[in-house]
């Protein structure tokens, strides 16, 4: 394979580099740049062992770093002339906090779940595992998860993800000094497996149970009969590529595991052999283009619950909307609930103090304050805080939008979503290392022999890469005169290392994630975790402190598709227990 000129002078001259560099200087987060991997220069990105050279590049020569980061721009970003200043640019609106009024990053509200990305991925990593739900504690990569337990559907009177701060006079949609997380220890596996290996090691397991008590929510009505779970935040690096696989790549794969394991059936047709509608994605706010095939738009791939298809309408993509509330052009409405604005123009004290502090048309208040009479400020308050979809668009840009406060800008102009995308799809993934060690190789082998690589496929070939892209890029395109499909990074033909088949399954943990079903997580970039971040916490609710900890959950129950392997893994002797850890935390 022949790499970029950039990655072969960074072999010959920097691969003994420990320069120390930090891309956020005014956060108090830990570096998430330590500068370049030093693995010996005579081996690096040879085929060594059981490796082949291009296993060093996990994610190939357009989108691998050779620094030991998770907040690197890619090859693909740094070839082109002017894209890596967009890039820089976009950085700057993940890293920064959201306010309500300052320039670039304004927009802040009226409700919301975070007032920055980097707050819940922290140095672009993985969340931390928390013992107390705080919106402000930076590393708190949780989402609140409040459902049914009888059919698995989200709670509707808060937000789907669900919000703890509001702009006064508003109250957050929940009260979060109400919420309780409460970690447990696993006392016995429902499987059987000993919690003693058979060498006299012991491991042992914990599980969140969260609660909220129905005095803490702000809405009329409250919610009744529910559950609440948590998902963290998963590392960001990377995504780009994996929106690089074609649709027909992954359904072959979700085809062929089909015949040995049970498959999503919200997602998977198993008469048929093939996705069913609900498994591509489509949303009314937003232009879906060409279709594939003339039947439908891209196939959901993104987070846990695969909801969420394109990168560019994916989990960041709409994150950078929703966690924030920041408005764009092609979404011309809140993230609220109707029975969030209910409650709010109902409250008193908050129709007094926007009656009180709403009248000059400068006020970020005025929007709501109407004809300034208590009847006509709860009415415009519901009216606004009730947009919650693309049919009240009109409702938004009359009250809200065209307000002399807002005078018509928007919160986050199209260009400013394009920098952000343009970092967001340039992310890279760091390096392999260790690769040269016997003991990662001999770890390489157990994995394989074990099975694990059923579900953590270790590569892919990309496609062509000829992206799905989104209104509001494909209406900056049009207002520079540039194609909208060649402005963002692109990786064709790339051959990648991520370690997942982009596959749900189902280990069937005490306290499971939402409906049970659960995408692979890659693996790739995951051993600097604890150099880049702090901690090392896995799964979807950080539940599991090491490797170790993550492979045996995989265990618990004996209806999980991953039991087998995690039975194995079990009867290893603990020198080669160490080996699979130490391979999982090099690739």
């Amino acid at each position: 394979m022949i790499y970029p000129t950039k990655l072969t002078r960074l072999m010959s001259i920097g691969m003994l580099s420990a320069t120390i560099l930090t891309a956020c200087s005014d956060s108090n987060e830990p570096t998430n740049n330590l500068g370049n991997l030093t693995p010996a220069e005579e081996v690096f990105g040879k085929a060594v062992g059981n490796f082949t050279a291009e296993e060093w590049y996990p994610g190939g020569a357009l989108g691998t770093t050779e620094k030991a980061s998770y907040s690197a721009a890619t090859p693909a970003v740094e070839n082109i002339a002017g894209m890596e200043d967009d890039f820089n640019t976009g950085e700057d609106f993940f890293e920064h906090l959201y306010t309500f009024e300052q320039e670039p990053r304004k927009g802040l509200g009226p409700a919301w779940v975070r007032n920055s990305c980097i707050a819940c991925h922290p140095s672009y990593g993985h969340g931390k595992r928390q013992t107390a739900y705080r919106a402000n504690t930076i590393g708190n990569g949780y989402l609140l998860v409040i459902y049914h337990p009888d059919n698995n559907a989200y709670i509707s009177e808060v937000t789907g993800m669900p919000q703890t701060q509001a702009m006064s006079p508003f109250k957050a949609p929940i009260d979060e000094s109400q919420i309780s997380i409460d970690w447990r220890n696993v006392t016995a596996m429902e499987s059987g497996l000993p919690m003693t290996f058979e060498d006299g090691e012991s491991y042992s397991l914990i599980y969140p149970e969260v609660t909220i008590p129905q005095t803490a929510f702000n809405t009329n009505p409250k919610p009744t009969n529910y559950e609440v779970r948590l998902e963290s935040t998963i590392g960001i690096y990377g995504t780009g590529l994996l929106d690089a696989i074609s649709d027909e790549d992954i359904e072959a794969q979700w085809l062929a595991e089909s015949k040995h394991v049970t498959l999503n059936p919200a997602m998977w047709d198993q008469a048929a052999g093939t996705f069913k509608p609900s498994a591509y994605y489509s949303a009314a706010y937003n232009d879906l283009g060409t279709f594939r095939n003339g039947q439908h738009g891209p196939l959901k791939r993104f987070t846990y619950a695969m909801t969420r298809g394109s990168l560019q309408d994916g989990a960041g993509s709409n994150a950078i909307w929703n966690i924030t509330n920041v408005t764009r052009s092609d979404r011309h409405f809140l993230y609220t609930t109707p029975a969030w604005a209910k409650a709010q123009s109902e409250d008193a004290e908050v129709i007094k103090y926007i009656k009180e502090n709403g009248a000059s048309p400068l006020s970020i208040l005025h929007p709501y304050y109407a004809d300034g009479t208590d009847e006509g400020i709860a009415k415009r308050v519901n009216e606004i805080l009730s947009c919650s979809s693309i049919a009240k668009k009109e409702t938004f840009e009359k009250y809200l939008l065209n307000d002399s406060y807002y005078g018509g800008k928007e919160e986050m102009t199209d260009k400013q979503y394009y920098q952000f995308m343009v970092w967001h799809r340039g992310l890279a993934v760091p390096a392999a290392r260790h690769l040269n060690d016997a003991q990662v190789q001999r770890g390489k082998e157990l994995f394989t022999q074990m099975g694990c690589a059923r579900c953590h496929r270790p590569s892919w070939k990309t496609s062509n890469d000829d992206m799905w892209v989104d209104a509001s890029i494909k209406a900056y395109a049009q207002s520079i005169g540039k194609d909208a499909s060649k402005m963002l990074p692109k990786y064709p033909n790339q051959t990648i290392w991520p370690y997942t088949d982009m596959v749900q399954h189902r280990l069937f943990m005490k306290n499971d994630i939402r409906t049970g079903w659960c995408r692979t997580t890659p693996l790739w970039g995951r051993g600097l975790s604890r150099q880049l971040t702090g901690a090392d916490d896995r799964l979807h609710d950080c539940r599991a402190r090491s490797v170790l900890e993550a492979i045996m959950w995989h265990g618990y129950s004996k209806q999980s598709d991953a039991y087998g392997p995690t039975e194995q893994f079990y009867h290893l002797k603990k020198e080669d227990r160490q080996a699979v850890i130490k391979f999982i935390e090099s690739i």
